[in-house]
């Protein structure tokens, strides 16, 4: 058994290299081998969010505060509020992170694969992020 206790893990500020805006990482759980777990909790100022990007073996995220937005390739944008569970499949190109004008928290859970969580692609255009989103 292992034991995390808080604030044993430094919060880590994220590269404006894959997102836009402020975000903060609160590492949660990394899974020794031979398991691939990987959890993190992300916060998001207004208007921050990831770049589009992908994970190998999916992923999930649970949203535990305020409300944001995501989005996948080709799709509409749509509105996550603190409860909501979100589901990536594999290689399913998308983006989230906050509204313009709420933080939103989540939970994101992934696993690696041969060491990589994600597959960090182009930043979301404040025209995409404008879009008026679908609120079911």
């Amino acid at each position: 058994m292992d034991i995390k206790r808080v604030g044993s893990q430094a919060s880590k500020k994220q590269p404006a290299e894959y997102f836009t805006g402020t975000v903060r990482l609160d590492p949660l759980n990394s899974a020794p081998a031979p398991a691939r777990v990987v959890a993190a909790s992300v916060t998001f100022e207004p208007g921050a969010r990831t770049n589009w990007h992908t994970h190998p073996l999916g992923q999930t995220l649970v949203v535990t505060s305020g409300s944001g937005l995501t989005q996948t390739w080709g799709g509409p944008v749509r509105v996550i509020r603190a409860g909501d569970v979100v589901w990536f499949s594999p290689g399913e190109k998308h983006w989230h992170g906050a509204s313009s004008q709420t933080a939103m928290t989540h939970i994101a859970i992934g696993e690696a694969l041969d060491g990589k969580t994600a597959d960090w692609m182009e930043a979301v255009s404040d025209d995409q992020y404008a879009i008026p989103p679908e609120t079911v």
